[in-house]
């Protein structure tokens, strides 16, 4: 009998020590579980009243129970309180107002206690594996992993991980990617949440730091922080943008990112199912490097406002489609990346709206500020469609939809190509009618015009009081 007992207390320990193994907790914390499950089962079992601890005994391999009375003179509740000749009975050396612990038999334990010393066993160790979860994937967060997808749910991808699931969310999907039961995908740990149910750890195909991460992993010089990836910006499963420097004036950034023959770039564009990806030098210099995020295309000149944090880029004619982008996806990734408006003209949008100003200065005079009038505009419109925006949101104007017209601009506020409204009756009108024909007029037209009332002004001018008898 004495080795029976015995050997279930080596089992005890031993299987403290291998679940610790398998479930990644530590031996205190299963010892703590264990001694709360049976304070639980003896409470059931004798009542909430006494005073119980339970302590694990290690070399016996067991957890033993303490019932804890108040030395006293004369008892009046018998749970908490013992009298001075039954504690000397049990301790010879026991005092008036010390605390006695006698050892309570857990054997005596009936089904409903020992069923509930299981239940909070199994909830500790399932609380404690949780913690251990969060706290792994939270120093995780902003890294990737690799998983196995596992099964859909309203549109949501469970992927499995190991020892934890994580959610792929709808928002955070590529609609171009297609996934299997079975199918293996490496995702970015955007998120972890603690929740009811345990840990909840959001995945994403669609961060810029999956771009980021997939970088580090082909490039060596990136990981040993030669070369700096300053700035992303992706359109998920169409193109992508990255700035890139380098700390190292001997290492070219841009052609350590694209590799030999273009085996580096060419592994993030596989695993990111054929997103291109454009890499330009990163600079310091604002106009610089809105320069080389436009890239392909060429630019020819910059207007910078400091103050909106807007820049008006002038492009040759050829070359507007190509820095709009199709459907203005050029220049919207490298407002993105930029982190500046972009208004994007042609050379001969910004020769006609030069020209406009020109003419009406030459047959007005100055131009006046219009007085406030809440019904009538203070500015004619430029003709929709002919005008688009590219801001760093996500928001891009109508006109880059049509980036293949030869008119075309990418432009937020029309401010080239609209005419302040003049006060005064009939000059005003004549002035919205002249800003309604800037639009479509050629440079050479409006040259023309106005040199055709410059004459006519002179000769009136001529003939003077004459001219009214």
């Amino acid at each position: 009998m004495m080795e029976l007992r015995k050997n279930m207390l080596v089992d005890l320990n031993r299987v403290i020590e291998q679940v610790g193994k398998d479930k990644g907790i530590s031996k205190e914390i299963l010892i703590e579980a264990l001694e709360n499950a049976l304070l639980s089962a003896a409470k059931k079992e004798f009542g909430p009243q006494r005073e119980i601890e339970a302590r694990y005994n290690e070399q016996l391999g067991e957890v033993e129970l303490f019932q804890f009375k108040t030395v006293v003179e004369k008892v009046t509740n018998t749970y908490t309180e013992i009298s001075l000749e039954d504690a000397r009975e049990i301790d010879p050396e026991a005092q008036i107002g010390d605390s006695l612990g006698i050892k309570m038999d857990s054997a005596s334990f009936g089904r409903i206690a020992a069923q509930t010393a299981k239940q909070v066993i199994i909830q500790k160790v399932r609380d404690a594996e949780r913690d251990i979860i969060y706290n792994e994937f939270q120093e995780r967060q902003g890294e990737l992993v690799n998983g196995i997808v596992q099964r859909f749910e309203r549109g949501n991808i469970i992927v499995d991980l190991g020892r934890t699931e994580a959610v792929l969310l709808p928002r955070d999907q590529v609609p171009r990617e297609a996934y299997r039961q079975g199918d293996r995908i490496r995702a970015y740990v955007m998120d972890i949440k603690k929740t009811p149910k345990g840990p909840q750890i959001l995945l994403s195909r669609t961060h810029p730091g999956l771009l980021i991460k997939l970088f580090e992993l082909e490039v060596p010089e990136i990981s040993e922080g030669i070369v700096k990836i300053e700035a992303a910006a992706r359109e998920p499963g169409g193109r992508a943008k990255i700035a890139v420097s380098s700390r190292d004036p001997d290492v070219d950034p841009v052609g350590a990112c694209v590799g030999m023959k273009g085996s580096r770039v060419q592994a993030v564009v596989q695993e990111l199912r054929g997103e291109k990806i454009d890499i330009v030098p990163y600079s310091e210099d604002p106009v610089r490097f809105v320069v080389n995020a436009l890239a392909p295309a060429e630019v020819s000149d910059v207007r910078v406002d400091e103050e909106n944090k807007t820049m008006e880029v002038l492009v040759p004619d050829d070359q507007l489609s190509l820095a709009i982008g199709k459907r203005g996806q050029n220049v919207r990734l490298a407002a993105k990346l930029t982190g500046w408006k972009l208004d994007i003209k042609s050379e001969s949008r910004m020769s006609a709206s030069e020209a406009a100003a020109a003419a009406a200065e030459a047959l007005f005079g100055p131009r006046k500020p219009a007085e406030p009038a809440p019904e009538e505009p203070a500015a004619v419109a430029a003709t929709e469609g002919q005008e688009a925006e590219a801001s760093p949101g996500p928001a891009f104007g109508d006109g880059a939809n049509r980036p293949d017209e030869a008119d075309q601009s990418a432009h937020a506020e029309g401010e080239h190509g609209s005419v302040g409204a003049v006060p005064g009756g009939d000059l005003g009108a004549s002035v919205e009618a002249l800003g309604s024909e800037v639009d479509r007029a050629t440079t050479a037209e409006l040259a023309e015009s106005a040199a055709g009332a410059v004459s006519e002004a002179s000769a009136d001018a001529a003939r003077g009081p004459e001219g009214e008898r």
